[in-house]
């Protein structure tokens, strides 16, 4: 198996059946540890186990030795439409999801250099809406699967002020299909789908000061990355009996960069509350097109726009941690989290909404192993759509929105455990 096929497969491995809005705002999966998720994600100040190469790079300064780190995000979620008018409510069929992570970082004796290494998935998603919702001419289906290398070395600059760095190598596999108008009548079953994947490369930045035993401040930024994904779109024409079509095909996205800053409060060494601001520029979800080679048939347009026009978002994360002396500690944590996609353009396929996290976790810390469990709780309020404008031709078409009321609801359980050497 040549080097490309083997990361394909370890990205389908690692992102298992992500799920879109797990957590997050978009499709962002800021959960990659238990400890931190069981902090409401309020991390960047501490940072004290591996997944700082996540959460804050220069973190990794504050441990000693070589430490591996990994865990698994599970969730179930239960996505909710229902149409102007109407008294039925569709969910999407994929409510089960499953994300793995793992790290490792190693600070040699005396030295002040620390290095590290993530395996992650920092966005992800899967969504797969009923054939007779109403927008099936907008959007029925959405997967992406998205997996980040990341090797980063932070530096102690001087006793509580340390520095970090690396590059984010990304593997990036997306699906997106929608009907070709708006009646489902089998064996004409009419679909347009694009399939395609690629490489990007970004990088991250984190900064933690401590200039107090009782405070710490702590900032991260993670750069935007712009991704070709190449692949092919495929589309049944509108009578029986007409083969598919398969053209070659290509188009752009950019993922957005992010920015997190926090302070950690310990008013004594048993306690650590932290805050921390999370901002996401998701303004990078714009325009965009497919671009097709080759006759599409059918007077189909030869290169389809996509109007996304999404905005930037923030999560407000706010978790508490109490230590006990004998290794075990418990955690708490609230996360609000910003609608990121306006009305104007609204897309199923995200069904964001402002959404609430509540968590709860413990776990132990010794001198070889330690191992944290988190469960989360999420719960997205009513948010009702109108006046939404398609992102594509065949929904404007076919006089078909997104319009309508959306709500949400979560359950994660997450399980990290660590190794030290």
């Amino acid at each position: 198996m040549n080097r490309r096929n083997m990361f394909k497969l370890a990205a389908v491995v690692l992102s298992g059946v992500c799920a879109m809005n797990a957590s997050a705002n978009g499709f962002r999966l800021a959960d990659q540890d238990a400890f931190a998720t069981a902090r409401g994600e309020a991390f960047v100040a501490t940072a004290d186990n591996p997944s700082a190469v996540y959460y804050n790079p220069a973190g990794i300064t504050q441990l000693e030795g070589g430490n591996l780190r990994g865990g698994l995000y599970g969730i179930y979620l239960n996505p909710g439409y229902t149409p102007t008018n109407h008294s039925r409510t569709f969910h999407s069929s994929d409510n089960l999801a499953a994300v793995p992570q793992l790290f490792y970082t190693c600070t040699p004796k005396d030295s002040r250099l620390s290095l590290g290494l993530g395996v992650y998935a920092p966005y992800g998603g899967s969504m797969n809406w009923p054939q007779d919702t109403g927008f099936r001419t907008v959007a029925t289906e959405g997967k992406l699967t998205y997996l980040t290398l990341n090797p980063v070395v932070a530096v102690k600059l001087l006793p509580g002020l340390s520095f970090g760095g690396g590059l984010m190598v990304n593997y990036v596999n997306m699906d997106l299909e929608q009907g070709l108008r708006a009646s489902y009548l089998p064996p004409a079953i009419n679909f347009f789908r694009f399939k395609g994947d690629g490489w990007s490369v970004g990088y991250n930045l984190g900064l933690r000061w401590q200039p107090h035993e009782k405070i710490a401040f702590g900032a991260t930024f993670r750069s935007a990355a712009k991704v070709t994904l190449n692949g092919h779109t495929e589309f049944e024409q509108f009578s029986a009996g007409i083969a598919d079509t398969s053209l070659p095909a290509r188009t752009d996205f950019t993922f957005p960069l992010t920015v997190v800053g926090g302070l950690s409060y310990r008013p004594t060494p048993k306690w650590n509350l932290e805050f921390d601001a999370d901002y996401t520029d998701w303004s990078s979800f714009g325009k965009t097109t497919i671009y097709q080679q080759g006759d599409p048939g059918l007077g189909g347009p030869q290169n389809p726009p996509v109007t996304l026009n999404w905005q930037a978002s923030w999560l407000y994360e706010f978790g508490v941690t109490r230590y006990f002396d004998n290794g075990w500690h418990m955690s708490g944590g609230y996360v609000f989290n910003e609608n990121s996609v306006p009305n104007q353009y609204y897309t199923p396929l995200a069904a964001d909404m402002d959404r609430h996290f509540f968590s709860l976790g413990t776990g132990y810390k010794g001198k070889r192993f330690d191992f944290d469990f988190a469960y989360q709780f999420g719960y997205g309020p009513a948010h009702t759509v109108t006046g939404s404008t398609p992102s594509s031709t065949p929904g404007r078409a076919n006089n078909q929105t997104a319009d309508g009321t959306y709500d949400f609801i979560s359950h994660a359980l997450l399980v990290s455990v660590g190794m030290h050497f």
